[in-house]
């Protein structure tokens, strides 16, 4: 005769604290089989873009990549240190990036290497102007001086002697460049007539500085 209903123990509790056992140890054990978050990454990058990715598929992935991230460090967080590329996590210390000796010495680089110092020179140039005039106009000089299509020419030339892991950073700051340069001929705009107060010129001041830095920066990858 088969046991009533009322006569079967009830085992769900066991059955919970197994369950509940089984989830710790497979989320404790997470950190250790997690892949790196490039490989992650890349996997998951390249499944989306085949359009091979179930639904499973895709929470598997995205609990593997937020295991990745919350257990493994980044190389950009690890790499991030002092006052140093502030604003850009990944950029790197620059004692620690991997550079191509042979194509940094190339004549292609070291021409736009040396361009690369004068814009910052002559950046050094604009506080001096304005130190000496503070109703200067630097515009027409940042336009003759500072064109565009060349600075980013330089930059991304004195780049390719980088790694990619450098030029992660790397081109955050050629970014950040390139952004400065245009609030700073922005911020020089004045309307005829009417003086530059001195929020407006310690405002120029500031970018000029700002854009110092961002120079300073890419430089020390090359010096």
């Amino acid at each position: 005769q088969k046991p009533s209903p009322a006569d079967t123990p009830f085992r769900r509790p066991s059955t919970m604290r197994f369950s509940a056992a089984f989830l710790a140890l497979t989320v404790a054990s997470a950190g250790a089989f997690a892949p790196s978050s490039k490989s992650v990454r890349s996997s998951f990058a390249l499944n989306m873009a085949r359009g091979e990715t179930s639904r499973v598929e895709f929470i598997q992935q995205s609990l593997a990549a937020a295991a990745a991230f919350t257990v493994l460090p980044s190389s950009a967080s690890a790499a991030k240190y002092g006052g140093f590329g502030a604003g850009s996590p990944e950029v790197i210390d620059p004692k620690t990036a991997d550079i191509d000796q042979d194509i940094l010495s190339s004549e292609a680089v070291q021409k736009a290497l040396r361009n690369v110092r004068k814009y910052k020179d002559d950046v050094d140039g604009f506080s001096k102007t304005l130190d000496a005039d503070p109703q200067a106009d630097i515009g027409p000089s940042i336009r003759k001086d500072f064109d565009f299509v060349q600075i980013r020419t330089d930059l991304n030339t004195v780049n390719s002697a980088f790694d990619e892991d450098t030029q992660r950073g790397t081109d955050r700051l050629i970014r950040a460049i390139l952004q400065d340069i245009t609030e700073l001929e922005t911020a020089n705009k004045q309307k005829p007539g009417v003086p530059r107060s001195e929020i407006r010129l310690n405002a120029m001041k500031g970018k000029i500085r700002k854009l110092c830095k961002a120079f300073d920066e890419f430089l020390q990858f090359s010096a």
